[in-house]
Protein backbone atom coordinates (compact mmCIF):
# COMPACT_ATOMS: atom_id res chain seq x y z
CA UNK A 1 0.00 0.00 0.00
CA UNK A 2 1.43 3.36 -0.99
CA UNK A 3 2.00 6.01 1.62
CA UNK A 4 -0.43 8.89 1.63
CA UNK A 5 0.43 11.39 -1.06
CA UNK A 6 1.69 14.78 0.09
CA UNK A 7 -0.91 16.40 -2.12
CA UNK A 8 -3.70 13.97 -2.72
CA UNK A 9 -3.87 12.42 -6.14
CA UNK A 10 -7.03 12.73 -8.11
CA UNK A 11 -7.79 12.80 -11.79
CA UNK A 12 -8.84 16.46 -11.65
CA UNK A 13 -5.41 17.43 -10.33
CA UNK A 14 -3.73 15.16 -12.84
CA UNK A 15 -5.80 16.53 -15.69
CA UNK A 16 -4.68 20.07 -14.93
CA UNK A 17 -1.08 18.98 -15.08
CA UNK A 18 -1.22 16.43 -17.89
CA UNK A 19 -4.61 16.85 -19.56
CA UNK A 20 -5.41 13.23 -18.77
CA UNK A 21 -9.10 14.02 -18.48
CA UNK A 22 -11.08 17.01 -19.61
CA UNK A 23 -10.46 19.08 -22.69
CA UNK A 24 -7.58 17.02 -24.10
CA UNK A 25 -8.19 13.26 -24.38
CA UNK A 26 -6.13 10.64 -22.57
CA UNK A 27 -5.25 7.33 -24.15
CA UNK A 28 -4.73 5.29 -20.97
CA UNK A 29 -2.45 2.26 -21.16
CA UNK A 30 -1.88 0.89 -17.65
CA UNK A 31 -2.80 2.03 -14.16
CA UNK A 32 -1.71 0.78 -10.76
CA UNK A 33 -2.23 2.03 -7.23
CA UNK A 34 0.84 4.28 -7.59
CA UNK A 35 1.18 5.02 -11.33
CA UNK A 36 -0.81 6.00 -14.40
CA UNK A 37 0.43 5.57 -18.00
CA UNK A 38 -0.90 6.83 -21.30
CA UNK A 39 0.13 7.68 -24.85
CA UNK A 40 1.74 11.09 -25.31
CA UNK A 41 -0.46 13.36 -27.44
CA UNK A 42 2.64 15.22 -28.67
CA UNK A 43 4.72 12.13 -29.47
CA UNK A 44 8.30 12.06 -30.71
CA UNK A 45 7.41 8.77 -32.44
CA UNK A 46 4.51 6.32 -32.70
CA UNK A 47 3.92 4.69 -29.31
CA UNK A 48 5.58 7.44 -27.22
CA UNK A 49 4.10 6.91 -23.75
CA UNK A 50 4.22 8.62 -20.36
CA UNK A 51 4.24 7.05 -16.91
CA UNK A 52 3.21 9.31 -14.03
CA UNK A 53 3.60 8.49 -10.34
CA UNK A 54 0.40 9.35 -8.45
CA UNK A 55 2.24 11.41 -5.84
CA UNK A 56 2.81 15.02 -6.77
CA UNK A 57 6.51 15.73 -6.73
CA UNK A 58 8.21 18.08 -9.16
CA UNK A 59 11.56 16.24 -9.20
CA UNK A 60 12.64 12.64 -8.80
CA UNK A 61 14.57 13.18 -5.56
CA UNK A 62 11.37 14.59 -3.99
CA UNK A 63 9.29 11.51 -4.82
CA UNK A 64 8.76 8.87 -2.10
CA UNK A 65 10.43 5.59 -3.10
CA UNK A 66 7.18 3.60 -3.03
CA UNK A 67 5.97 5.60 -6.04
CA UNK A 68 8.89 4.30 -8.08
CA UNK A 69 8.35 0.57 -7.56
CA UNK A 70 6.23 -0.06 -10.63
CA UNK A 71 7.54 2.62 -13.03
CA UNK A 72 10.15 0.43 -14.76
CA UNK A 73 7.93 -2.66 -14.83
CA UNK A 74 5.26 -0.53 -16.55
CA UNK A 75 7.85 0.87 -18.98
CA UNK A 76 8.99 -2.68 -19.73
CA UNK A 77 5.41 -3.81 -20.41
CA UNK A 78 4.78 -0.85 -22.73
CA UNK A 79 7.99 -1.52 -24.66
CA UNK A 80 7.26 -5.28 -24.89
CA UNK A 81 3.65 -4.73 -25.99
CA UNK A 82 4.93 -2.60 -28.87
CA UNK A 83 7.63 -5.09 -29.77
CA UNK A 84 10.22 -2.35 -29.43
CA UNK A 85 13.81 -3.21 -30.14
CA UNK A 86 15.18 0.32 -29.79
CA UNK A 87 13.78 2.89 -27.38
CA UNK A 88 14.66 5.41 -24.68
CA UNK A 89 13.40 5.69 -21.12
CA UNK A 90 13.66 9.38 -20.22
CA UNK A 91 13.05 11.37 -17.05
CA UNK A 92 14.03 15.07 -16.75
CA UNK A 93 14.46 17.20 -13.61
CA UNK A 94 14.48 20.99 -13.84
CA UNK A 95 14.05 23.50 -16.66
CA UNK A 96 17.65 23.45 -17.86
CA UNK A 97 17.37 19.65 -18.00
CA UNK A 98 14.33 20.05 -20.32
CA UNK A 99 11.58 19.40 -17.75
CA UNK A 100 8.49 21.29 -18.93
CA UNK A 101 5.82 19.88 -16.57
CA UNK A 102 6.40 20.20 -12.82
CA UNK A 103 5.37 16.65 -11.99
CA UNK A 104 7.71 13.65 -12.11
CA UNK A 105 7.04 11.61 -15.24
CA UNK A 106 8.85 9.06 -17.35
CA UNK A 107 8.83 8.74 -21.13
CA UNK A 108 9.00 5.53 -23.15
CA UNK A 109 10.13 6.78 -26.56
CA UNK A 110 10.33 4.30 -29.43
CA UNK A 111 13.28 4.81 -31.81
CA UNK A 112 12.05 3.21 -35.06
CA UNK A 113 15.18 3.91 -37.10
CA UNK A 114 18.62 5.52 -36.92
CA UNK A 115 17.48 8.81 -38.45
CA UNK A 116 16.77 12.01 -36.55
CA UNK A 117 13.22 12.06 -38.00
CA UNK A 118 11.55 10.10 -35.19
CA UNK A 119 12.23 9.30 -31.56
CA UNK A 120 14.56 11.01 -29.15
CA UNK A 121 17.46 12.91 -30.70
CA UNK A 122 20.27 13.80 -28.30
CA UNK A 123 23.91 14.69 -28.24
CA UNK A 124 26.30 13.16 -25.72
CA UNK A 125 29.08 15.64 -24.97
CA UNK A 126 31.25 13.16 -23.04
CA UNK A 127 34.36 14.62 -21.41
CA UNK A 128 37.77 13.06 -21.83
CA UNK A 129 40.88 13.04 -19.64
CA UNK A 130 38.88 13.42 -16.42
CA UNK A 131 39.89 10.25 -14.52
CA UNK A 132 41.41 12.14 -11.56
CA UNK A 133 38.38 14.42 -11.34
CA UNK A 134 36.04 11.40 -11.40
CA UNK A 135 38.14 9.61 -8.76
CA UNK A 136 38.03 12.63 -6.44
CA UNK A 137 34.28 13.12 -6.90
CA UNK A 138 33.69 9.40 -6.31
CA UNK A 139 35.19 9.71 -2.82
CA UNK A 140 33.19 12.86 -2.10
CA UNK A 141 29.94 11.25 -3.25
CA UNK A 142 30.50 8.03 -1.31
CA UNK A 143 30.65 10.13 1.87
CA UNK A 144 27.14 11.41 1.15
CA UNK A 145 25.46 8.13 0.23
Amino acid sequence: MAAAARSSFNYTTLSRRYCVLGEIPSFKLLETETSYSFLDIGPLSKGHALIIPKDHAAKLHELPDEYLTDVLPIAKKIAAAQGLENYNILQNNGRIAHQVVDHVHFHVIPKPDASDEEGLVIGWPAKSDVMEEVKKYHQELLGKL
